[in-house]
């Protein structure tokens, strides 16, 4: 399972440009197994920003049905720290929900409108590419 923050600050969202592939998304990763979400979330933030964050609450779970993943998202509050990238992101910025919707894939831009519209948690499942449609 893989987790991911959302962290808005002045009306923008925390973001990286991931190194692998120079995509824009939420910075975000790998539970351990040991792991509870909320922690999950801290440490990766941390790990691809330099930002420490405070987990919020959940907004949304989302189904690659293509790889089998299910990545739970959350709002985040600001607690220190201060931006860097990592092995793991060549950029880490502070996207407008215009930009986000410009330059994050489908895929990843709809978890930031569901966490700005708060009627979650959401839950959704998608191709890797594009929404699937409810069934």
């Amino acid at each position: 399972m893989s987790v991911s923050g959302l962290y808005f600050f002045l009306g923008r969202l925390l973001a990286i440009r991931r190194a692998d592939n120079g995509t824009w998304e939420l910075p975000g990763g790998v539970l351990e197994l040991d792991e509870a979400p909320e922690t999950g979330v801290r440490r990766e933030v941390l790990e691809e920003t330099g930002i420490h964050v405070e987990v919020d609450e959940l907004t949304g779970v989302y189904k690659n049905t293509t790889r089998g993943i299910v990545a739970l998202v959350f709002r985040c509050k600001p607690a220190g720290g201060s931006e860097r990238t990592s092995s793991e992101s060549t950029g880490v910025g502070w996207l407008t929900p215009e930009e986000v919707a410009e330059w994050m894939s489908e895929v990843y831009a709809v978890r930031l409108l569901d966490a700005l519209d708060r009627n979650g948690p959401h839950v959704r499942s998608h191709d890797g590419k594009r929404l699937t449609p409810i069934r």
